[in-house]
């Protein structure tokens, strides 16, 4: 593994694990913000929270062991350098061609790690050229600072240099990439309040955001009886009651049961894609339907899972197919309920009858 594997994959990891926590607020307020996710915005959102955290990673880690000794031995580190062209004058003490010279290597490095700061500030967050240059010389401020600092304090001494010259490069990176970013060209839009058509990957993205919400929530509970557990018998130990019942059939029930129920019969995942079920006079579905329904689609899933049975990826298969190859991909438990999955936006628009 080299010296960037490490950093490398902490990044990813708690990148794409904050991505999971924060998946479904997002896409809710993405389609009640624009009216839709966008394939871009879905890819980009998560790799900014892995290109975030890469800026924590690479610029603070490895962590040496930071001593008595190594303080002594890592005086320099103490003093900033404090010319921001000092890079040309390093330039000089390598004697090798300018494309293998390592203190230019360490300059375009610099610039090329903010690039990718302009772009997400102009195209993911819409903001200007001059916001996006200077939030990049602010965030590259508070990593030399926290280097200076020896991440504020907690070493006894700094373990990374302050350096001007990577202020100056890493806001000449964010301003490069906030003036590419306009490349990235986006086609036109409906208005955020207008209906769009439910395709089968939108039904999927609902599905998947309701299992996400689900398996949360139970990460949540489970966590907070075992914190209760711990507090009050001084222990940890595997519980069934915890495991199945709060980790699995409580969050099962209030989410894709309870919460249905309880409004216009559609599930969490649902209602931030901004969709929701209707019978055929479009009016919410009954009690007896929205059960059916759970039991049929994902009250039944969970319900084979808990069971550790051999038919749970044959009923992900059969409700799959038939979700994408229904018409209007109302799916298996939409065929069995007599339900409809129609934009949320649409049903709030349906004519009310002039009264007789």
């Amino acid at each position: 593994m080299t010296q960037w594997s490490g950093p490398t994959l902490i990044a990813v990891f708690a990148g794409f694990g904050l991505a999971f926590v924060l998946v479904v607020p997002y896409v809710a307020i993405s389609y009640r913000k624009r009216g839709e996710l966008g394939l871009l915005r879905a890819v980009a959102a998560p790799a900014f929270l892995v290109y975030c955290f890469a800026l924590v990673t690479y610029t603070l880690l490895p962590l040496p062991n930071v001593d008595a000794a190594y303080c002594a031995t890592h005086e320099a580190l103490r003093h900033p350098v404090w010319n921001p062209l000092q890079f040309l004058e390093d330039l000089r003490q390598f004697d090798t061609g300018l494309l293998n010279n390592p203190a230019l290597r360490q300059v375009l490095f610099n610039v090329a790690f903010f690039v990718p700061w302009g772009v997400f500030l102009r195209r993911l967050f819409r903001r200007s050229i001059g916001f996006a240059i200077a939030s990049g010389f602010l965030v590259s401020l508070a990593i030399e600072t926290t280097q200076l600092t020896g991440v504020w304090f907690l070493m006894e001494c700094p373990y990374r240099l302050f350096d001007t010259g990577d202020l100056l490069s890493n806001t000449v990176g964010a301003g490069i990439g906030a003036l590419l970013a306009p490349v990235v060209r986006r086609s036109g839009r409906l208005r955020p309040d207008e209906p769009r058509p439910v395709l089968a990957r939108r039904r999927l993205l609902g599905m998947v955001l309701d299992l996400i919400s689900v398996t949360l929530a139970g990460v949540a509970l489970s966590m907070i009886a075992l914190a209760v557990q711990y507090v009050t018998k001084g222990t940890l130990q595997n519980n069934t009651l915890i495991d199945d019942v709060l980790g699995r059939w409580v969050p099962t029930a209030v989410l894709l049961l309870f919460v249905p129920l309880a409004g216009n019969g559609a599930t969490p995942g649902q209602r931030a894609v901004l969709l929701t079920v209707v019978r055929a006079d479009g009016r919410p579905p009954s009690m007896m339907q929205s059960i059916i329904q759970f039991l049929v689609g994902s009250g039944g899933y969970f319900i084979l899972v808990g069971l550790n049975s051999g038919w749970t990826s044959l009923w992900l298969l059969a409700h799959l197919v038939f979700m994408v190859f229904t018409r209007g991909h109302r799916g298996l438990t939409g065929l069995v309920c007599g339900l409809s999955v129609v934009d949320t936006r649409a049903a709030d628009r349906e004519p009310v009858a002039p009264p007789g």
